[in-house]
């Protein structure tokens, strides 16, 4: 399957790190520190991979406009506070060092900011093996098809030569906006009923399954 493909992109969050919990948690922390309910785990969980402006706003709706840059530094300090702390999914390392030494592009499409994003591909290590990146302090937001639209421009591929990969239903209606394939993985912020829905090309339950469904073809 991955012979259709020249360019892989990547979702960053709850695909390529296993930082999922941590967004939801400073979400429901940034929301107490400012008086509001919190929001639930299943509210806050499905606003990942937004831009942080889009998120905050569905995910704590009481939210008054004049607060709004106090909650996005609220969340920003409790993330920042552990984003230390988080890793990449098992195996994600070899998997995209194998990706860029088999000849394929890779990009990365994520609800992260520049500074954000530019700050963990440093921490991992990842950052010589994507050939081009888009966030969503410089884009619409998901499920917008800048992003991929942009990528897609840069490196000269064309949508039925692109696969996005992604942990959520705003990853895959991204893709679809843009004409892309999509491959969903469930052990990420959405669940595997609520991607199946959006009918990528598959769901994987595990890192490991994503790591064989993408080489194992090739």
């Amino acid at each position: 399957m991955t012979e259709r493909f020249d360019l892989i992109v990547f979702d960053w969050d709850g695909t390529l790190m296993d930082s999922a919990g941590a967004i939801v948690r400073a979400m429901q922390a940034a929301a107490r520190d400012l008086g509001l309910p919190a929001p639930s785990d299943e509210r806050a969980r499905y606003v990942i991979g937004l831009g942080l402006a889009d998120a905050l706003q569905h995910a704590v709706p009481e939210l008054p406009a004049a607060d709004h840059a106090r909650m996005v530094e609220r969340y920003r300090h409790h993330y920042l506070s552990t984003d230390r702390e988080l890793s990449l999914f098992e195996g994600v390392e070899a998997l995209i060092g194998t990706l860029a030494g088999r000849g394929f592009m890779l990009g990365v499409a994520t609800g992260k900011s520049r500074l954000g994003l530019n700050r963990v591909l440093q921490h991992t290590g990842l950052a010589p093996y994507f050939h081009a990146t888009r966030c969503a302090d410089e884009c619409f937001s998901k499920p917008h098809p800048a992003m991929l639209e942009e990528l897609m421009d840069e490196l000269g591929v064309r949508p039925e030569r692109t696969l996005m990969v992604g942990d959520t239903t705003h990853d895959l209606q991204m893709a679809r906006n843009a004409g892309t394939a999509a491959l969903a993985v469930s052990f990420g912020a959405h669940s595997r009923a609520a991607l199946e829905a959006e009918q990528p090309l598959d769901c994987l339950d595990s890192p490991s399954a994503l790591s064989r469904w993408l080489l194992d073809a090739v």
